[in-house]
């Protein structure tokens, strides 16, 4: 029976380790530890991430965290009961150095192993926290390649709403960040400039706003930016703060408004947002006076478990085996889905 997991995440530019416990078959699954190293310095000097740098990074780090992990719960390799890792979406190389280390421990260990959707990690990490969320849900999951609504009424059983047509939230924060001259990663740095600028000194398009679906398109707004800054030329320095502002207002109007449509379209009242847009502030804060309004609950994932994270990974392989969804197998034969969706994977 699995009681231990060991989770691992090196989808792109974090190196995740986690161990989560199942208590039982219908106690909800616990966080007993977990070891992160992010990338963004070595990143930095290229103004984003570089494949084979991030691959071989992962390489170095992730046995280190694994020992990290381990010794911070006070337990032995040899009380694992399952390996998971994130089999995709991602960069190749770097989901590939994950499922190598995984499928090897599995191996040398004769535990099962299993591959993991991203997503779906980053879908279920509010279960992590203190308030967890109860099903059935609204679904906002917003990060740096995906912007998604999605009706979830249970573990595998996922409905697409809405997503986005070209860049998700998170490219338009980063482009525009790096259209300001800001560093990478340039959402957080974009979000801390808007914080002294004034979020209607430039009108800013709405794209989708009201096209009467649920879908998303934030390119226009990145191109937007552009011809906005374009237009300032020298004088951009000074009014730097005041687009970061205006840029984010619109991005988060957006999101706000159409996760609300997706709430009155399902006739749900909960509301889960997820991925490493859900940290910011301004996000949470429209999302939460507009959804207590309407007496619609939220719940966002922990903080330091926005971005990616092994615990997101161990907790989406331990309720995944917890529902019977899967059967861990002891297949050391590994392959990963760089492109894999989160519609392939429903129950």
């Amino acid at each position: 029976m699995v009681r231990l997991i060991l989770g691992i995440e090196s989808s792109c530019d974090e190196t995740g380790v986690a161990l989560v416990r199942l208590p039982g078959p219908k106690a909800r699954p616990q966080l007993l530890a977990h070891a992160l190293h992010s990338q963004i310095a070595m990143h930095q000097a290229y103004g984003g991430v570089v494949p084979e740098l991030a691959s071989r990074d992962h390489i170095r780090r992730v046995l280190p965290l694994t020992q990290a992990v381990l010794q911070q719960a006070g337990l032995a390799l040899s009380a694992v009961d399952l390996v998971a890792f994130t089999r995709g979406p991602g960069l190749a190389g770097a989901l590939l150095v994950g499922a190598g280390v995984a499928c090897a421990l599995g191996a040398a260990l004769d535990l099962p192993v299993l591959g993991v959707h991203h997503l779906e990690g980053h879908l279920l990490s509010p279960f992590l926290g203190a308030d967890p969320p109860e099903f059935p849900f609204v679904a906002l999951l917003v990060s740096g390649g995906h912007t998604q609504l999605m009706r979830v009424d249970a573990v595998g059983r996922y409905a697409l709403l809405g997503e986005t047509v070209d860049d998700a939230a998170g490219e338009a924060f980063d482009k525009s960040a790096k259209l300001l001259g800001l560093p990478y990663p340039g959402g957080p740095a974009l979000a801390r400039l808007a914080e002294g600028g004034r979020a209607q000194a430039f009108r800013l398009p709405r794209p989708l706003l009201h096209s009467g679906t649920l879908d998303f398109s934030f390119a226009g707004l990145k191109t937007a930016v552009l011809t906005q800054a374009r237009k300032l030329g020298d004088e951009l320095p000074a009014h730097t703060a005041d687009l970061a502002a205006s840029t984010q207002a619109a991005i988060v109007e957006v999101l706000v408004k159409k996760s609300l449509a997706a709430l009155q379209q399902t006739g749900l009242q909960r509301l889960v947002v997820a991925g490493g847009v859900g940290a910011n502030a301004l996000l949470r804060a429209q999302l939460d006076a507009a959804c207590s309004a309407r007496g619609v609950r939220v719940h966002y994932p922990e903080l330091q478990l926005c971005t990616d994270n092994g615990a997101m990974i161990a907790m989406a392989a331990a309720m995944r085996v917890q529902a019977g969804l899967v059967r861990p197998e002891r297949d050391y034969a590994f392959d990963v889905l760089p492109r894999w969706s989160l519609q392939d994977i429903a129950a």
